[in-house]
């Protein structure tokens, strides 16, 4: 699959790098509803943080050794101190440990972020630009140069091994503009925004990452 190079700034590439070849087994795979509702799901229940649980009874690390006679002392009869009633005593009915985590197999994974690409290039929100270098690191200039690409209301923008540094500086009071370097490439993050945006880089980077 051949798609236009566009350029951030400037004029667009000509020539041999007026095109780029978009490797058909990442970006032309035939999206699949259940499979990208599994790996966003798998996503977002592993983003979430282990329930911290409270220390019952059982859990307290006192004394077993009955404290008082069982009568006489004029108080209510009792076996320990970890009873929830005393101070540092176990809780009564405390939250128990909740692990939200899931597995999910390498190759489903894969063929998630795979479909994700190819849905963006198949409904033409796919942008491919030349590289994300900026003569002047400014917002406003920057802003300028994404209209003109034709973004949608929110965009993701991925680059090869590390965004550049002028962009990230420039988009960063950009609202609803997000920027990853190629290895954080994630499907919830690219299903998430209207345009997904690439770099020369980035492409090379997702291809050998599937290659390889």
């Amino acid at each position: 699959m051949k798609i236009k190079v566009k350029a951030l700034e400037g004029k667009a590439p000509t020539g041999a790098k007026a095109d780029i070849e978009l490797n058909d087994d990442v970006f032309g795979v035939e999206p699949r509803a259940d499979i990208l509702h599994r790996v966003v799901t798998w996503q977002l229940e592993n983003r979430r943080g282990t329930a911290r649980a409270a220390r019952e009874r059982s859990d307290v690390a006192r004394t077993g050794k009955k404290f008082g006679r069982q009568k006489g002392g004029g108080t209510a009869r009792h076996g320990d101190r970890r009873a929830p009633i005393f101070i540092g005593g176990g809780k009564a009915h405390g939250p128990r440990k909740r692990d939200f985590e899931q597995s999910l197999n390498k190759k489903i994974r894969a063929l998630g972020l795979k479909m994700a690409l190819s849905d963006k290039a198949k409904n033409d929100n796919l942008i491919v630009v030349d590289s994300l270098e900026l003569k002047e690191a400014k917002t406003q200039a920057l802003k300028g140069n994404l209209d003109k690409l034709g973004l949608g209301k929110t965009a993701l923008v991925i680059d090869g091994d590390a965004v550049a540094e002028g962009f990230q500086k420039a988009s960063s009071n950009l609202v609803g503009l997000n920027s990853l370097p190629a290895m954080g490439a994630n499907v919830y993050d690219i299903m998430k925004h209207d345009t997904l945006v690439l770099t020369r880089a980035a492409v090379e980077k997702l291809e050998a990452r599937f290659n390889g």
